[in-house]
């Protein structure tokens, strides 16, 4: 009986017998299937996992360029645009300037009428006036909604760039007018002395609302920047005209540039260019969902797949694993049984082989006894002569015949367990068996006080089976109904009819009890909570034994309260 260690109530019964040796250990085929189960799955799923990231990094590259190519060509589309209309602006100037129809003698309201003709010709981005400035930098000549004839711009800027350079195109600013707009200034130099700027301002919102927005789809957007980053035109998602623009403004590049960024939204494809001859920097903005709605789309099926592909074969792996370990478990358990059993029976034979040489032994010297006092006694009996204390003599040699008697009764059951080493069935009366067994144990249990109650309900009935086999199962269960238990125990023993085919045999103790989770293996070979002194294969064999008779074990325990074992024999031999 296993000692107890939890106060659990329990009903077992054996499904089978596991092995429990060091190398039949549940934890060693743990670590068999996690070796297979790992080794399986990195063999199959990881050149899956490569090959994936492979074909998603070479797809996404392929992607990419595909998604950076029609934002390069709208970009660059547009960057033509702008530049066409600066450089239509400025044709239209100088050819005004070259007409020689613009002096700074303004008296003859020349001025004016170019300026009526520049709106009528130039329908988008229409010029808001023109002025006639000297080289001094005092505008003499002014046609427009302002009163700006007089003004001085000497100092200012732009002033000393376009003497400088010829031709000046400024950033985008409010000014007195309070709207944005931009300056175009051109240079003359007149015979005689007679040079002038030839200055017109032109307004910006037709050429954010006209030209930037052409083909642009709503989530788009297509602005433009000076080199500052200050918005130089209005931005659909990043701020009104003349406010900073969060992104960084991108590397000048002589042709159009296609690059990743991220804003507050997350990430973006900023297509830019800068515009030849401006301050301005074309800015057009494209998101990935926007491009690659497709191929979002198709990446989330793929991992779906390949998701769904992986917890397949993991499943496969862990059944398949699960199954091949189990499988070699089973035929290891059954090998360890067959050579357990072998071993158990040799055990079995040496102790029959010593039995019957012990009791041959002890029944020779017996025989002779027993003859010597019964002649002894005849020749007191039968003799006419009187012997001294003839009574008392009598009663020594009848205590002598009454000891070899007992002497023989054991040498009997001896060899009783000695013959029975093969199958043999027989009828058997389970009452009369088991007073023999407790026979080979009424010694222990008076020495240890253990008192053992024995019942036999009425009418029931023998059974057909192998008397030795019987004789080791009870024993065995007995000495583990004695070991569980204090000096001063009980023990009950009931044999009861379960029906016509069936007889029930209780063997009950009120030891110490089984804890659950030694229940489960309590009849597996080799396990024991007695290290060091229990062998771990009486319980094994046991039931190997009353399996084997047709029958049928369980076992009732209830930790610090006792265990009960129910052993099921049919009637009727199985064979």
């Amino acid at each position: 009986m296993e000692a107890p260690t939890n106060p659990l109530k329990y009903e077992h019964r054996p499904t089978g017998r596991r092995a429990a040796a060091p190398s039949l250990a549940p934890r060693r085929y743990r670590r068999l299937f996690r070796r297979v189960a790992f080794s399986t799955a990195g063999v199959t799923i990881l050149p899956l996992l490569i090959m994936t990231g492979i074909n998603y990094y070479q797809y996404q590259r392929a992607i990419g360029a595909e998604t950076r190519h029609p934002i390069a060509s709208h970009t660059t589309n547009t960057q033509r645009a702008v530049e066409s209309f600066l450089k239509e602006r400025e044709s239209a100037l100088r050819f005004i300037v070259n007409q020689s129809t613009v002096t700074l003698d303004c008296s003859n309201g020349q001025l004016a009428k170019n300026l009526k003709s520049l709106r009528t010709s130039l329908s988008i981005g229409s010029f808001v006036d023109l002025g006639v400035i000297d080289t001094g930098g005092r505008q003499r000549c002014y046609a427009g909604p302002f009163k700006l004839q007089g003004k001085s711009y000497k100092g200012q800027d732009w002033f000393n760039q376009v003497n400088q350079r010829g031709v000046y195109i400024s950033d985008v600013f409010l000014g007195f007018r309070k709207s944005p707009h931009f300056v175009i200034a051109i240079r003359h130099e007149g015979t005689g002395g007679g040079a002038f700027i030839l200055r017109a301002t032109v307004d910006s919102r037709e050429l954010s609302e006209q030209i930037l927005t052409i083909g642009l789809r709503p989530s788009a957007d297509a602005f433009l920047i000076n080199r500052k980053g200050v918005l130089q035109s209005r931005s659909r998602n990043y701020g009104k005209v003349l406010s900073q623009c969060p992104l960084k403004v991108p590397h000048f590049s002589k042709s159009a540039q296609v690059v990743e960024r991220t804003d507050r939204k997350g990430e973006i494809y900023v297509g830019y260019a800068y515009i030849e001859n401006s301050p301005f920097i074309l800015m057009l903005i494209r998101r990935p969902e926007e491009l690659m709605g497709g191929w979002i789309s198709l990446r989330s099926e793929l991992l779906v797949f390949l998701g769904i592909s992986v917890i397949l074969i993991l499943m496969v792996i862990y059944f398949v694993s699960g199954n091949m370990v189990r499988r070699i478990r089973e035929a290891d358990v059954a090998r360890a049984q067959v050579f357990h059993k072998m071993e158990y029976n040799n055990k079995l034979a040496s102790v029959g082989r010593l039995a019957a040489g012990v009791a041959h032994e002890i029944n020779n010297p017996l025989a002779i006894i027993n003859e010597k006092a019964g002649l002894l006694q005849d020749r007191i009996t039968l003799s006419d002569d009187d012997f001294p204390q003839e009574k008392k003599l009598l009663a020594t040699i009848d205590s002598i015949l009454k000891s070899v008697l007992r002497c023989s009764t054991i040498t009997h059951r001896l060899l009783g367990f000695a013959k029975h080493m093969d199958m043999q069935f027989e009828t058997i009366e389970l009452d009369s068996l088991l007073k023999e067994v407790l026979g080979f144990l009424d010694k222990e249990a008076t020495f240890r006080n253990i008192k053992v109650d024995f019942s036999v309900d009425d009418n029931t009935p023998s059974v057909e089976s192998d008397r030795g086999q019987l004789q080791q199962v009870f024993l065995n269960l007995i000495n583990n109904a004695f070991a569980a238990m204090e000096d001063g125990g009980q023990l009950e023993i009931a044999i009861e009819r379960v029906d016509d085919t069936t007889v029930a045999v209780h063997v009950k103790d009120d030891g110490m009890g089984i804890p659950t989770e030694n229940l489960e293996r309590i009849f597996e070979p080799f396990f024991t909570t007695k290290p060091g002194i229990g062998t771990g294969l009486g319980l094994s064999v046991t039931y190997g034994i009353v399996e084997k008779l047709g029958g049928d074990l369980r076992v009732k325990s209830e930790v610090g309260k006792g265990t009960r074992f129910i052993v099921k024999l049919p009637v009727t031999n199985p064979a």
